[in-house]
């Protein structure tokens, strides 16, 4: 078999959860070139719809289901609907999250709802997708149809702090070490590995500006929202086989080059003798 026989996902089934816009949208599409029918979802009926419809001018089934991650009875009927549909799962990308009320708080100021509600958003709801569908997967791969591929959408600020920035970098810190016990626990039926995704604007102008274009970046822009989806499909594909537990971090080269803001200065002047 060929290096591009293996990105093929022919007949496979994803569920890509904040599929809606952005990042979710733009893997869900990828994924589905490459082969498999998709199960989009997220909160908001309208944006998964839209997905759905472009999911299916790539030839490819679609099923837009609304759901909401951090509510675990949602998560299963979402599941059980995909299993009716499809009769199977073979990858799950925990896409849903973002940056909740609280952040650039300072942690006086947050209530334990608010910080629940980051968490939730940002952890809670992938470790319930992955309750869900990992009995689905290790039956699949009992049968020999193949492991399952869970891909955890974290962040940069998993792996780095930032200023009043709390709930947020503690949920996807934590999802780096759930994701690693999952490799460690289900190794012989599912590899579990992650995404970090660097600064995606997803066209946003305010964002852009805010980000000054990407200038803190040492490629010197910002992402591009399709530049997410090869990296997706290569996780889901049998090209990662050997892979499990691991980051793949994609952001210009911020974190190697340690200027992505922090909310302190990124430049500090220096005299020469």
């Amino acid at each position: 078999m060929s290096v591009l026989d293996k990105l093929k996902l022919d007949d496979k089934v994803a569920i890509v959860t904040g599929a809606g816009r952005g990042l979710g949208r733009a893997m869900s599409i990828a994924l589905a070139e490459a082969g498999a029918d998709i199960v989009v979802t997220a909160r908001t009926k309208t944006q998964i719809e839209e997905t759905a419809g472009l999911v299916r001018q790539t030839g490819r089934k679609a099923l837009p289901v609304s759901c909401d991650v951090t509510d675990s009875s949602s998560v299963n009927a979402m599941v059980e609907a995909t299993v009716a549909e499809f009769g199977r799962i073979d990858i799950l990308v925990n896409n849903a999250g973002g940056y909740t009320a609280g952040y650039n708080d300072e942690l006086a100021d947050i209530s334990d709802e608010t910080w629940r509600i980051g968490i939730d958003t940002n952890l809670t709801g992938a470790v319930f997708c992955c309750r869900a569908v990992i009995p689905h997967m290790t039956a699949a791969a009992q049968t020999g149809t193949g492991r399952g591929k869970i891909i955890n959408v974290t962040s940069g600020f998993g792996l780095r702090a930032g200023r009043n920035n709390f709930s947020y970098t503690a949920a996807k810190a934590g999802l780096i070490n759930f994701t690693r016990a999952l490799s460690m626990t289900y190794p012989a039926t599912i590899q579990a590995n992650l995404i970090a995704p660097g600064l995606f604007p997803h066209g946003q102008k305010a964002l852009i500006d805010w980000w000054k274009g990407g200038k803190f970046v040492p490629m010197g822009r910002l992402g591009l929202d399709e530049e997410l989806g090869p990296i997706c499909v290569f996780l889901a594909s049998g090209l990662s086989d050997y892979m499990n537990g691991q980051i793949i971090v994609l952001d210009g080269g911020g974190l190697a080059g340690g200027q992505a803001p922090t909310g302190f200065a990124p430049v500090i002047p220096m005299e020469v003798a």
